[in-house]
């Protein structure tokens, strides 16, 4: 790879040539995605001070921000069937997604999951994912009601816990990685109940950096 490319969207010269200067001197990007891990594309690379790459990141993220649109899934909102993570993932489900990272080819996903219900209404969510040739990556979700109806849950590759919330067809979750990136989530249940569209977004610094577009399919 030769270098990232500016979006063709936000292709216009200013950005193009303070994108160009801040990647020539500093030639380094962190993507932690999945596999929730740093990534560096140039190992041996000069890392910038923290101040340097700031200031770069911010020349960057104010003329960019304005390119990188807010998703457009809203229309898969409906009033019905009415999502509920314990009835959808309680056994085996399977996602196949495309996962796009920020000046990089898109890469598929597939995702096998194994959920159960504890008998204190725990669902336990077990998740294999592979991306392209990386080793398989496992991660554990628990999610949880609230005596006030409200849900909650926790994740192995999260700092801190997630946030979830129901309307309709829609389940909205929201965490933070232990990278620091924060990742939002928006699942749609299809009619009949056995498929979810899940469309995702990675951001660092409010300005996003990956999102999926996944299809999930209960296998039983």
């Amino acid at each position: 790879m030769i270098g990232p490319a500016v979006p063709a969207m936000c292709r216009h010269d200013v950005v193009r040539t303070l994108y160009e200067k801040c990647h020539r001197r500093y030639d380094w990007i962190i993507v932690a995605v999945f596999r929730q891990r740093p990534l560096l594309v140039r190992p041996n690379a000069e890392r910038p001070s923290m101040k340097r790459f700031l200031l770069c990141a911010l020349l960057l993220a104010a003329p960019l921000a304005g390119c990188a649109s807010t998703p457009q899934h809203t229309s898969l909102a409906a009033p019905a069937p009415v999502f509920s993570p314990f009835a959808f993932f309680d056994g085996k489900t399977v996602g196949e997604g495309t996962l796009k990272v920020d000046f990089s080819d898109p890469t598929h996903t597939h995702v096998v999951s194994a959920g159960h219900i504890e008998p204190d209404g725990t669902l336990i969510l077990v998740q294999h994912i592979t991306e392209r040739d990386e080793p398989v990556h496992t991660r554990t979700w628990r999610i949880q009601k609230t005596d006030d109806g409200r849900l909650t849950g926790t994740l192995t590759s999260a700092r801190g816990p997630v946030h979830l919330d129901v309307e309709g067809n829609r389940l909205h979750i929201r965490f933070t990685t232990k990278h620091g990136l924060d990742t939002e989530q928006w699942l749609y249940l299809q009619p009949g109940g056995r498929v979810a569209l899940n469309r995702m977004v990675v951001r660092k610094f409010a300005f996003p950096l990956a999102s999926l577009d996944e299809t999930i399919t209960r296998r039983n």
